[in-house]
């Protein structure tokens, strides 16, 4: 089995790519925050673990993650390929994973950066809409509604998020960054860092291409 880290600013385009990459047998995305919430969903011991910790206000340790990450990759391993989504998030994380996949003899083939310049991620999420009455999401720009401001399932007047207001998306660049370039150093100094151009459309085949290279 090989694992492909993710990494990529709010916007980038993680989820939707791993969602069309993850349609190709072999290959599955784990989203860490599905993880942690399906097993705590699930009443598995390092969800209950979790749980506690979540009830409390306080964040679930880092190595309590790996731990349900271990065994996610226990429980499948048949998988060629993990597209690992939301964790590590810091050097220390990386550093727990590098001894979890050692133990577990599971290959890290590369850390893949989605890189997509600041102004687009901000009009990409800034031009999301959502319906408050059923939830369907829009996007002014890739996805607009029929009728502008208007649900295209039940008619009711869409909104922006708090979070999806310029201002909030250029404030959580500044955390992503904060957080997120040592982590893209280390992995540079490591040899393994793989950068994918995000801003475009089509990303899925440019990443294929990535993944297959790294087969090859």
């Amino acid at each position: 089995m090989n694992i492909v880290i993710l990494l990529g600013a709010p916007g980038s385009g993680k989820g939707t790519l791993a969602a069309e990459l993850a349609k190709v047998p072999g290959i599955a995305h784990l989203s860490t925050g599905d993880l942690l919430r399906g097993a705590v969903k699930a009443g598995t011991p390092a969800g209950v673990e979790a749980k506690g910790y979540m009830e409390s206000g306080n964040l679930v340790p880092d190595a309590l993650i790996a731990r349900m990450v271990g065994d996610y990759l226990e429980q499948n391993a048949k998988l060629s390929t993990v597209l690992l989504d939301g964790f590590p998030r810091n050097v220390p994380q990386a550093e727990i994973l590098a001894e979890l996949l050692q133990k577990t003899g599971v290959t890290l083939r590369c850390a893949l950066l989605l890189d997509v310049p600041d102004d687009v991620v901000v009009r990409r999420i800034s031009g999301r809409r959502v319906c408050p009455k059923c939830g369907a999401g829009f996007n002014v720009d890739t996805l607009p509604p029929k009728q502008d401001g208007i649900c295209d399932v039940c008619g009711a007047e869409l909104v922006v998020r708090k979070d999806d207001t310029p201002e909030t998306v250029r404030h959580r660049l500044e955390v992503y960054a904060g957080q997120t370039f040592p982590l893209i150093a280390y992995y540079k100094e490591r040899g393994m860092l793989r950068v994918v151009d995000g801003s475009g459309d089509a990303l899925a085949p440019k990443v294929e291409a990535a993944l297959k290279e790294l087969h090859d």
